[in-house]
């Protein structure tokens, strides 16, 4: 991935535990990544166009705050 704004979670043990049972119950592998910029906070108009873009695009996209420019 270039320049990617997202890393693998780091999980505790219980939170791992509960993934592997979410795994097992669906039958297959999730990757648990986070974030390593603020997502952006959108109304619920504009997650419904992000969603709809997805779906368009066949991505999953991520909505994030840029950062903030040194002066």
């Amino acid at each position: 991935m270039e320049n990617a704004d997202v890393r693998f979670a780091q999980l505790s043990p219980k939170q791992l535990k509960r993934l592997r049972k979410f795994e097992d119950k669906i039958g297959t592998l999730v990757l648990a990544v986070e974030p390593a910029t603020r997502l952006a906070d959108l109304t619920d108009d504009q997650v419904s166009r992000l969603q709809a873009l997805e779906e368009e695009l066949g991505v999953m996209l991520l909505a994030y705050q840029a950062p903030e420019k040194a002066n």
